[in-house]
Order: structure tokens, then sequence, then C-alpha cells
């Protein structure tokens, strides 16, 4: 299986994670990987603050770059938090995968903001973006 066999996947965003589930969403990381996510820095495959908080959550995931075992993506998301406040994230991801597959390591810088219900451009309904939605480039983003 080549590398893009086994990661070509990954850069679609989980679907559990868009059902606010977030359980299955880190079995694509090995086990020992350290990970920061925001305030949190948790090892292996555990974390479900995120999905508590960051709640009806639209991702656009687009490939940037691919060499050997790492892989580079750019994304944007939106979400709402608990008291209906909407917020409107982007980011880029580097990841290095293992041999099996698995995420061993994940450097990512994101920043967000708060965004107004009307200010959202992401309002496919909840789960997989369809695949005739709109990329990052149609946006502006």
């Amino acid at each position: 299986m080549s590398f893009g066999d086994r990661c070509g996947e990954s850069i679609l965003p989980p679907q559990p994670r868009c059902r606010q589930g977030g359980a299955r969403l880190y079995t694509r990381h090995t086990l020992a990987q350290p990970r920061r996510i925001r305030d949190q820095s948790c090892r292996g495959r555990s974390s479900r603050r995120k999905w508590n908080r960051e709640l009806n959550y639209r991702l656009i995931k687009e490939l940037w770059a691919f060499q050997g075992n790492r892989i580079a993506v750019r994304y944007a998301y939106e979400y709402h938090d608990d008291s209906g406040q909407w917020f409107r994230a982007y980011g880029n991801e580097n990841w290095e995968f293992a041999d099996d597959g698995l995420m061993r390591a994940r450097h990512a810088s994101i920043n967000e903001h708060p965004i107004t219900e009307a200010e959202r451009k992401f309002r496919w309904p909840l789960g997989r973006r369809p695949d005739d939605y709109p990329g990052l480039g149609d946006f502006g983003f």
C-alpha cells in the first residue's frame, strides 16, 4: 500500500468528528504521539474536551503538499460553542506517518475568531462535506 493510499483518506474529516463523536477520531494517531489542542496537552488517543466545546463543526481541509511519509494540509472550520457563539478557524498542519499509516507527529498553526451566524460560509447538513461543495479557494480562504 502506498503512502497516498494510507494517508489520502486522512485529509477528509472523520465522520464521528462531524457528528461530535471524537471517540474514534484519534485512532489514526500512534499511542505515543504527544498532541496539543489549544491549552490541553495529551498523549495517545484520548481528547474529548475539544468536541464538547466545538459544536456543529464543519471543516474544509485541502492537501497542500506531500513527500515520503509527510503531508501538509490547510483548512478552515466553523463551529459554535454551548452559548451559541460561532467561530471560524484557519490553519495549516504538517503530519508525519509511521510505517503502519498512523500519525506519529502533528504540528499545527491555528487562528480563530468569532463570527456571527450570518457570516457563516459552511452550511451543508451536519456530516461529511458534499463533494460538490465549494473549496477553500472558492471562499477566498
